[in-house]
C-alpha cells in the first residue's frame, strides 16, 4: 500500500469524526433560527426567576416563596443548577441568551448521538436518525431544563448499551455523568431504571462462568449511580423531589407535556411506530430480551405521556445500534499503522471552522433579530393593571403563573403542581374550565381572592361574569381581569 493511499484513509477516517461536529452544528443553527418557537412555555419564567434567585443568595431554596397559597410549603428544585444556567445566560443576553442555551443542548444532544451510532452503522444512517428523533422531539424543544439534561441522557444511556455490548460492566468514571444530570434535572430517574435492563443484555451474552461476577459489577454500579444521583445540595431528598411529579393522578391527563399519545391524527411519532413494526416485519429484526424490553418500556413511556416521545426518539436508536450495525455492516477501511500529520490537522481544524462559522452566524443573527417570548403567555397589559390596582390575593390561570412570578407577583397556582398537589390543582381546572362552575365562589371565598386573570377564551370569565360581587374591568385577546366590587383599593383606575 503506498504512502499517499494510506494517509488517505488515514484523513478519510479521521474526517469522520466531523460528522457528529456537523450534525451538531446544523442542529444548533437550526434551533437558533426558530428560537422564537423555544419561548412559548410560562416554566421559562420562573425557572428563570428560581436561578436569580439562587445566583443572589448563594443556596438553593427548601420551601415555595412565590405563591400565596403554599407559601412555606417544603419544595425542592430538581433542576437547580439548569436554573442557574439559564438564568445567567439571560442575565446576559436577555431571551436570546436561553434560546442559545436551548440550541447548544439540542447541538450537543445530536453530536453524542451521531457519535455513539457511528460506532455501530455508517454515518449517514447515523444522521439520518438524528434528523427523525429531531423530528419527534421537536414539540417538546423549549428553554426548559429537560432540554440541558438531554445531552447527558443520551451520553449516560449510549456508554451503558456500549458497555453491554462490549459484555463488559460500565466504568465507575461514568458517575459524575450520573451526578450531573442529577442536578440539571429530575429526569433522572430514568437513567438509574435503565441501569437493570441494560445489565441484563450484557450478563445474558457473557460467558456462563463470568455471569455471576459481571452481574455483581453492574449491581454494584447501580447502587453507586444511585448515590451518585444524590449529589446535590438536596441529597438524599432529590430522589423524592424528582418523583413527586408521578404522584399526581388524574392531574396528569390535563396537563399537556404528560398526556398520553393521541392518534386522533397521524403524527410523526406514530408514523415511528409504524416504522419500528415494519422495519421488524420486512428485515426480520431479531432481538435479545433485554432489549425488547427496553424497546417496549421507552414506547409504553412515550404512549403514556408525550414527554417522553424524546427518550423514545433518541433511545430506540442506542437500542437497536448494534443489531442492525450487524444487519447492515460498515464498509471496513484498511487500517493503518502510522498516524499521519495531515489527517490530525484535518479533523482540529475542520472542528475549528465549525465552531467558529457557527459563532459567525450567531452573532449576525443576534444583530438583527430580537428574540421575544410568545404572547400568549405573557398577559402583559392585565398584569399591569392588576399591580395599580394594588391587589394582593390574585387567582390567575395556570399558564399565566410563571409570568406572574417573574413579575413579583405571588400566584394562586404556577407550572410547579408536585407542590400544590393533585386536588388542589385538580379542583382549579375544574372551576376554570367549567366542569365544576360552583366550585369556582368556594374557591374565590376560601382564598380570599381579591382579583382574577384568567385566559380569555375560557369559560372562567364567563362564569364570573354571572357571579355577584364580581366586576369585569378589562380584557384583551390574551387574559380577562375581574375584581371583587366591595374589595378595597380595587377599583379601577381613572
Amino acid at each position: 500500500m503506498s504512502l499517499s493511499f494510506a494517509n488517505s484513509i488515514a484523513v478519510q477516517s479521521r474526517a469522520r469524526a466531523l460528522v457528529p461536529l456537523c450534525a451538531g452544528a446544523g442542529a444548533y443553527l437550526f434551533f437558533l433560527y426558530v428560537g422564537d418557537t423555544l419561548l412559548q412555555d410560562s416554566d421559562s419564567f420562573w425557572q428563570i426567576k428560581i436561578g436569580q434567585w439562587i445566583l443572589d443568595h448563594g443556596a438553593v431554596p427548601y420551601t415555595d416563596f412565590y405563591s400565596f397559597t403554599r407559601t412555606g410549603a417544603p419544595w425542592v428544585s430538581t433542576s437547580w443548577l439548569s436554573q442557574v444556567l439559564f438564568a445567567f445566560s439571560y442575565a446576559q443576553w436577555d431571551w436570546a441568551g436561553p434560546v442559545m442555551l436551548t440550541a447548544i443542548g439540542m447541538a450537543l444532544t445530536v453530536a453524542i448521538f451521531v457519535h455513539l451510532l457511528d460506532a455501530q452503522i455508517v454515518a449517514p444512517r447515523a444522521v439520518l436518525f438524528a434528523m427523525l428523533a429531531l423530528m419527534l422531539s421537536i414539540h417538546h424543544v423549549l428553554a426548559r431544563p429537560h432540554i440541558l439534561a438531554l445531552p447527558v441522557m443520551v451520553a449516560w444511556v449510549g456508554l451503558l448499551m456500549a458497555a453491554a455490548d462490549r459484555r463488559t460492566a460500565p466504568s465507575w468514571t461514568w458517575l459524575p455523568l450520573m451526578a450531573l444530570w442529577a442536578n440539571l434535572h429530575g429526569g433522572f430517574v430514568l437513567g438509574l431504571a435503565l441501569i437493570g435492563p441494560i445489565s441484563l443484555e450484557a450478563v445474558e451474552h457473557a460467558e456462563k462462568g463470568q455471569r455471576l461476577s459481571l452481574f455483581m459489577r453492574w449491581v454494584l454500579f447501580g447502587i453507586a449511580a444511585l448515590i451518585a444521583s444524590c449529589c446535590t445540595p438536596y441529597g438524599w431528598r432529590t430522589l423524592m423531589g424528582a418523583t413527586n411529579i408521578l404522584s399526581l393522578g388524574e392531574l396528569l391527563t390535563l396537563i399537556f407535556e404528560w398526556m398520553p399519545a393521541n392518534f386522533a391524527t397521524f403524527t410523526a411519532f406514530e408514523g415511528a411506530l409504524l416504522g419500528l413494526i415494519a422495519l421488524g416485519y420486512y428485515r426480520g429484526l431479531v432481538l435479545s430480551a433485554p432489549r425488547i424490553f427496553l424497546i417496549l418500556f421507552l414506547t409504553w413511556s412515550a404512549l403514556s405521556h408525550v414527554r417522553s416521545i424524546e427518550a423514545f426518539a433518541f433511545l430506540v436508536p442506542l437500542v437497536l445500534a448494534k443489531p442492525l450495525g450487524e444487519m447492515f455492516p460498515r464498509p471496513q477501511l484498511e487500517t493503518v499503522g502510522v498516524d499521519h500529520w495531515p489527517a490530525r490537522y484535518v479533523t482540529a481544524l475542520g472542528a475549528l471552522m465549525i465552531v467558529a462559522a457557527s459563532w459567525t452566524t450567531t452573532a449576525l443573527y443576534m444583530g438583527h433579530h430580537r428574540f421575544t417570548f410568545t404572547m400568549t403567555q405573557t398577559p402583559v397589559a392585565a398584569a399591569d393593571l392588576i399591580e395599580k390596582l394594588g391587589a394582593k390575593r390574585i387567582f390567575n390561570a395556570y399558564q399565566f403563573g410563571g409570568y406572574l412570578i417573574s413579575r413579583g407577583i405571588p400566584v394562586y397556582v404556577d407550572g410547579r403542581a408536585e407542590l400544590y398537589g393533585e386536588k388542589f390543582v385538580m379542583d382549579f381546572f375544574k372551576a376554570t374550565e367549567g366542569k365544576k362552575p360552583a366550585l369556582l365562589p368556594r374557591l374565590l371565598d376560601e382564598y380570599k381572592i381579591d382579583a382574577t386573570i384568567l385566559v380569555a377564551d375560557a369559560p372562567g370569565p364567563e362564569i364570573l361574569d354571572q357571579l355577584k360581587g364580581w366586576k369585569r374591568i378589562y380584557a384583551d385577546d390574551i387574559a380577562v381581569v375581574h375584581v371583587r366590587e366591595n374589595a378595597g383599593g380595587a377599583a379601577p383606575p381613572k
